[in-house]
């Protein structure tokens, strides 16, 4: 056998090593910090990190071999100051990256830091709540998965137009807290001259003036008696 060949036959055999061998040869143990906005013992919360330990193990890396894990669980998710102190006791542990589960917990954690790697998911608009700088192109320190492709938003009043062929107004009810608002809107208020429909925003924050919206959005419509 040629030295390029052998060459070539060991290098392709040392990238197909397993991670887990790797660290048994020297390889530093890693540390992965977890931020979720659910309760400890939340089903859902629980099934999402083991779904994520087993693809760490599918990738070669073992708790306790050559991973730490550290798990913060930020059960109360509209407390910003909260998942603020979580989140810093994450970064205090100087992790390699962070995985921030949430959309809720990824504002504090950049508070915090705007160093360490983060890894987000469940974010509906990063590009539009300013957590990335585009898409492809996500700059700074974080990058990750968004809930849903938002310009979808459009389709939902195309529906709502096949359903109700007669609407010519409607309401977009908007949450406040979460920065993916804006950008669905916009997405919105774009379809709505070729369906012939106005479309109008209200921001609510909560159940109670979810209810009050809708109330006085329909007020006009009821007939006195």
């Amino acid at each position: 056998m040629r030295r390029r060949e052998f060459i070539t036959l060991i290098g392709g055999a040392a990238a197909a090593w397993p991670l887990a061998a790797r660290a048994q040869q020297g390889e530093p143990m890693r540390r992965v910090g977890v931020l979720v906005n659910l309760a400890a013992d939340d089903p859902i919360g629980q099934a999402r990190v083991a779904a994520f330990v087993q693809g760490l193990q599918a990738a070669g890396w073992v708790e306790g071999r050559n991973v730490r894990i550290d798990i913060r669980w930020a059960a109360t998710s509209t407390d910003a100051a909260e998942i603020r102190r979580h989140a810093a006791e994450l970064v205090a542990l100087a992790p390699d990256v962070i995985l921030a589960s949430g959309g809720t917990t990824l504002g504090p954690l950049r508070q915090v830091s705007r160093t360490v790697p983060t890894v987000f998911t469940g974010v509906g608009d990063p590009v539009g709540a300013g957590f990335v700088d585009s898409l492809a192109r996500p700059g700074g320190n974080a990058t990750g998965f968004i809930a849903f492709e938002w310009s979808i938003s459009g389709k939902w009043l195309e529906l709502l137009k096949e359903i109700a062929p007669g609407v010519t107004r409607a309401v977009v009810l908007r949450d406040t807290e979460l920065g993916s608002g804006a950008s669905q809107f916009a997405v919105i208020q774009a379809v709505a001259p070729s369906l012939r429909v106005e479309v109008n925003p209200v921001n609510v924050g909560g159940a109670a003036e979810i209810e009050r919206a809708v109330a006085a959005s329909v007020r006009p419509f009821q007939q006195v008696t």
